[in-house]
């Protein structure tokens, strides 16, 4: 018992000795590595990532296999292997790798941005009436839709594949697009600040193999939207009327009109201030002749 207290008594005085002797840079170090931790398990958690870990831990105890029982084959292979294993991920990942550190950079910045003005906030809350008015009609005829609103993240990339518009949003709009022998039914809607800005677009599938089977190819594009960005898609089911919201990679379904437009107010006002607040900090670099902020 004497000897149990005594080494647990070494193991808290050599952490306490360590801790009394940290300068400033040493918590900014440590504050650094978790943030970086944090985010890597996030990003493996959350996607297909995980189920490679495994494989490369697998290796990893093979490779250490092979050192201690001098299999020097299998360790030629591993070690050769490893060497170029990193930029293999890199390639293989590279649209998560993306949408990772785009989320990473966002949500870093949140804390340092301001409020919206009234005139965004109340576009924007008539926006979301609107869409919620034209979700519940094209619900109730089982139309399908896809709608995108763009936050932090830019989507000019999946807006180039479309028809710009650049409109007020309207629920009459709205379903118009997505009637079924509408040109631009099959795409999908992307909004940007309150407003319709194109219409047609096409979008990234998800490849994640946990999708249930009995969702298509518009809840495989929503998903996979909201995967390689931080939009928030909007999607129903032209089988069964059924709205859903995919956010980050995750769909919730089942939504009515009341609940669509809680949920919508709460994904959608406080990022639309943050993209307000930049563009009135742009301008007010314009003009005291300074470059501008991108």
């Amino acid at each position: 018992m004497d000897q149990i207290t005594e080494i647990l008594s070494d193991f808290f005085g050599n952490i306490w000795n360590q801790l009394s002797n940290m300068e400033t840079f040493d918590y900014i170090d440590i504050l650094i590595v978790a943030f970086i931790l944090y985010y890597t398990f996030k990003f493996v958690s959350d996607r297909r990532a995980g189920k490679l870990l495994m494989g490369i831990l697998f290796l990893f105890v093979m490779f250490l296999l092979s050192v201690f029982l001098d299999m020097s084959a299998l360790n030629f292979i591993l070690k050769n292997l490893f060497s170029v294993g990193l930029i293999a991920i890199i390639i293989v990942f590279q649209p998560e790798l993306r949408s990772a550190l785009e989320k990473m950079g966002g949500e870093s910045l949140k804390g340092f941005k301001g409020k919206m003005d009234k005139d965004a906030e109340s576009i924007l809350r008539s926006s979301i009436s609107e869409i919620c008015v034209a979700a519940e009609s094209l619900s109730n005829s089982k139309t399908g839709a896809l709608l995108v609103f763009e936050r932090s993240t830019k989507l000019g990339d999946y807006v180039r594949t479309g028809t710009i518009i650049d409109s007020q949003t309207s629920s009459l709009l709205i379903s118009n697009i997505f009637f079924n022998k509408a040109p631009l039914h099959d795409g999908a809607v992307i909004i940007r600040g309150g407003r319709i800005h194109a219409a047609g677009c096409f979008l990234p599938l998800s490849t994640n193999s946990d999708i249930v089977k009995d969702l298509g190819t518009r809840h495989r594009a929503g998903i996979g939207m909201s995967e390689n960005s931080d939009a928030v898609v909007l999607i129903i089911s032209e089988e069964s009327g059924i709205i859903s919201i995919a956010v980050d990679g995750e769909l919730r379904r089942g939504f009515s009109r009341k609940t669509l437009e809680e949920r919508l107010k709460n994904l959608l006002l406080s990022e639309e201030k943050n993209a307000i607040t930049e563009r009135v900090i742009g301008k007010i670099f314009n003009r005291n002749g300074n470059k501008k902020i991108k």
